[in-house]
């Protein structure tokens, strides 16, 4: 999959960015990079935004991969599209003084697969209403490396979000206790969804972990 020039909204000139802390952003399933750019003015001012574009076009908007219910999803379909975006996100983390992630629904699915295939490369994550993917034992995947190093890891949603289901929760509460330093806060009515109360929590857990640099336990 080719993934070489996606479009990238930023929330700062290019200027302006050398030394700052990056926060990469991965919009959920039919959406698109505007979709969470409203974030921005809710997160730590230190860090520069990057939101990207998922690389297929699909309905109103663009997927990562094909929906876990899909006939034609598969790890493999993950892990094409995820090693794109770790070989995008190598050309523009350069001069950052870290990298972290916050994905919503599918995005939180390829934020922490970036995550179990690089361990090491990034301060924190924030994952909301979304999910991890089952690895399958493909070697793509470096969980046991990761569950040495524990990356500080925010888990956002509605105990009743009508979108995830059950299964897919249990098997990401399980991984993310064994594989991160694991934040998981609860909110009741919001859907699938994030609302101002979690945007709070997550300005705190980034700067936090990331500009403070402590870790979670």
């Amino acid at each position: 999959m080719t993934f070489e020039n996606p479009v990238v909204l930023w929330s700062k000139p290019e200027a302006e960015r050398a030394g700052t802390p990056l926060l990469v952003l991965f919009h959920g399933h039919l959406a698109n990079e505007e979709d969470l750019m409203g974030l921005t003015d809710y997160l730590p001012a230190e860090f520069t935004i990057a939101s990207v574009r998922a690389p297929q076009a699909m309905g109103p908007g663009y997927t990562w991969f094909p929906l876990t219910a899909d006939a034609d999803y598969s790890v493999e379909a993950v892990v094409d599209s995820v090693s794109a975006v770790s070989d995008w996100l190598d050309g523009i983390s350069t001069g950052h003084s870290s990298v972290s992630m916050l994905g919503f629904s599918m995005g939180m699915a390829v934020a922490t697969s970036l995550l179990r295939h690089r361990p090491r490369d990034f301060a924190a994550v924030v994952g909301l209403s979304g999910f991890v993917v089952p690895s399958q034992d493909h070697a793509f995947f470096s969980d046991g490396e990761l569950a040495e190093h524990k990356v500080p890891f925010f888990w956002g949603r509605d105990q009743a979000d009508p979108v995830i289901d059950a299964a897919r929760i249990e098997y990401t509460h399980a991984w993310l206790n064994t594989h991160t330093a694991l934040t998981k806060i609860l909110y009741s009515n919001m859907g699938h969804g994030i609302n101002m109360q979690e945007l709070g929590h997550v300005k705190e857990f980034l700067t936090h972990t990331v500009l403070r640099g402590a870790r979670t336990s």
